[in-house]
């Protein structure tokens, strides 16, 4: 739903001051959002180990079903999956916005778990959005994946 309003609203932005400059603004916002909620997740729900990051997608995103993942890795020090399907590719492209969906939805992934768990590390090298077969979401213990 927010991505209906947002789409329209971006590409007239676009249009009238320039996608490169509308593009950035929107980036930081939305980043700057994502943290504040991964801060705000955290002080609900404390990250102190692993198993409560995996807990956290196991039991949220993991679950409701708009990601569809194999779980690569597992144990105290590490959790990774790929994502093999992403309804948020898909609700873009229906849009006629998939070049959007980056900007908006995942631009959000490092901010958003940098606020919910410092100390920890993220990596993720590659998504659907942009064209490869899987994303590839890895976090470690203690510091860059």
């Amino acid at each position: 739903m927010e991505a209906g309003v947002l789409v329209p609203v971006i590409r007239a932005l676009q249009a009238a001051f320039g996608e490169a400059e509308v593009n950035a603004v929107v980036g930081k916002t939305i980043r700057e959002i994502a943290r504040a909620q991964g801060e705000a997740a955290a002080r609900q729900r404390p990250v102190a180990k692993m198993a409560d990051v995996a807990d956290r997608f196991v039991d949220g995103v993991l679950q409701e079903g708009s990601l569809i993942v194999d779980i690569v890795e597992h144990d105290e020090h590490a959790f990774g999956f790929n994502v093999t399907r992403c309804k948020f590719v898909e609700m873009y492209e229906a849009m006629g916005a998939r070049d959007l969906g980056f900007l908006l939805s995942c631009n959000r992934d490092f901010a958003m778990f940098e606020g919910m768990a410092p100390g920890f590390g993220f990596e993720r090298t590659r998504t659907r959005m942009e064209g490869a077969s899987h994303c590839d979401f890895r976090y470690r213990l203690g510091g860059p994946a």
